[in-house]
């Protein structure tokens, strides 16, 4: 057998969602976890545990790999620079992959390719936000951590210059943006290869709660064709300018003046493309796979009118066995998609993909079968 071997580093639901959509495209895979409990290493058979921040162990994963792609940004730039420099491919590459690490060279690289994003800067302590606010729209105003940050870590919405003290504790850069009067977010998929070749999925609506992706709906409702265009093309534009390799989500607020603006950008599989696994001729794992080894890329097209994609968190129901079955047997037409994680308050366990051509019955079936698993309905 000569069919490539991926590397991927790290271990997470997403790295086990690539090996599934890997198997049929004959794709060898090889996966840098940190223990055998993590999410991908349960389902994959070549598991290699280490530190993905240690440079010799990234080496001697990478021998036999022809190319590594990631389920995290979280890998040093450095270390990946280093192995490009011993003929390694790695996909997306450390230029590229960096301005998903650390946002505020995102915010200067997007300002300088002409990107619509909110009003931002590097503020150097408390005092220095209260003058960003003063030269804007005032507080709120938004405080991240540069590096580091997922999921609303690192996040903060502060009121005033005491509240801005906490982002500071530790001790690293801290990027000031304006706090965005949006009608809802949006995200754009796009997925490019190393020949050029990109395809993009339809724009989706995402909801957030608590900083966690809670919902998405694909394509997202009532969007204006021209402002879906728009957004696509934007994307395409990002992953072309940044020389990006892979899946690339571009998160977006939509505000109500019908403008759009670039809120974050992740370079792998992300939250807000889980529906393209039912829902897309294509998903974006599968594409990701088929971009970073330079492989035609796949239709991106939805399969039917509407898609919905509620995630499970974790509640104080652990048993969710035994909820799976009942959510089954109720409603066969549920995707429900499990990454083998321990129940913790909050976590993310789990998604439910349901697709059709009535919004309001999808949206329901999904909410309900999420709800059900979390356990906080009973019937």
């Amino acid at each position: 057998m000569n069919f490539p071997v991926v590397g991927m580093i790290g271990g997470g639901q997403l790295a086990r969602m690539a090996h599934q959509a890997g198997i049929p495209l004959g794709i060898r895979f090889k996966l840098l976890a940190d223990t055998p409990q993590d999410s991908a290493a349960q389902v994959v058979s070549d598991v290699v545990l280490g530190d993905y921040r240690d440079l010799d162990t990234l080496r001697r994963f990478a021998a036999g790999c022809d190319v590594i792609t990631f389920d995290h940004e979280h890998v040093p730039t450095e270390h990946l620079r280093a192995l490009e420099a011993d003929g390694i491919a790695v996909r997306p590459g450390p230029e590229a992959l960096v301005n998903a690490q650390d946002k505020g060279v995102m915010r200067a690289k997007l300002d300088s390719i002409g990107v619509p994003c909110p009003r931002h800067r590097i503020v150097a302590d408390p005092a220095d936000v209260t003058a960003f606010a003063d030269e804007g729209t005032g507080y709120p105003v938004v405080l991240k951590t540069v590096r580091g940050g997922y999921d609303g870590k690192g996040v903060w919405v502060v009121d005033d210059e005491q509240e801005a003290q906490a982002p500071f504790l530790a001790g690293v850069p801290v990027l000031a943006e304006e706090k965005v009067d949006f009608v809802r977010e949006l995200a754009a998929n796009v997925v490019r290869s190393p020949s050029g070749q990109a395809v993009a999925y339809p724009v989706v609506e995402s909801v957030q709660e608590n900083g966690v992706c809670a919902e998405v709906t694909a394509p997202a409702p009532d969007l204006d064709p021209a402002l879906s265009d728009e957004a696509q093309q934007l994307a395409l534009r990002i992953a072309g300018d940044l020389g990006i390799v892979g899946h690339l989500a571009v998160e977006l607020f939509q505000t109500r003046d019908g403008r759009i603006l670039v809120n974050e950008l992740a370079m792998r599989p992300h939250n807000s493309g889980h529906w393209t696994q039912d829902g897309a001729v294509t998903s974006q794992f599968e594409n990701h796979l088929r971009a970073v080894l330079d492989l035609p890329l796949g239709d991106p097209r939805p399969r039917a009118r509407w898609t919905v994609m509620v995630n499970v968190l974790g509640g104080d129901y652990p048993d969710m066995y035994h909820a799976f079955l009942h959510c089954m047997a109720r409603d066969p037409g549920l995707r429900i998609h499990m990454y083998g994680k321990d129940v913790k308050p909050g976590r993310k366990v789990g998604h439910v993909n349901v697709f059709g051509d009535d919004l309001d019955d999808v949206r329901e079936r999904a909410r309900h079968a999420a709800a059900y698993l979390r356990g906080t309905i009973t019937e």
